[in-house]
């Protein structure tokens, strides 16, 4: 049985997105709990966050292209130690 419930895994991943934001020089719009899986070994934790980041491109492009918006979402897939709550990993979590 884990150590670190479903709540604190949740909580260490957003506590390490929000530290490396600026590093990673993004901001976190409606940012959202996506996902949360526990290991079928029960030691890691998997945490996916979502949030809203500026596109890219020019507004002319996203009109020519049918975007309803200026924002697109992404995906933060985070691996959490389900015995010590410390985050190992955060990968782009891709749709596709």
């Amino acid at each position: 049985m884990p150590k670190i419930d479903v709540k604190g895994a949740v909580e260490a991943a957003n506590s390490y997105l929000q530290d490396f934001k600026d590093l990673m020089k993004i901001q976190l719009e409606s940012l959202r709990l996506e996902e949360v899986e526990l290991s079928e070994d029960q030691h890691e934790w998997l945490i996916t966050l979502g949030f809203d980041v500026p596109m890219k491109t020019s507004s002319l492009a996203n009109l020519m292209a049918g975007a309803n918006s200026l924002y697109q979402r992404e995906y933060k897939l985070f691996k959490v130690d389900s015995e010590t709550g410390e985050v190992k990993s955060m990968k782009i979590r891709s749709l596709k």
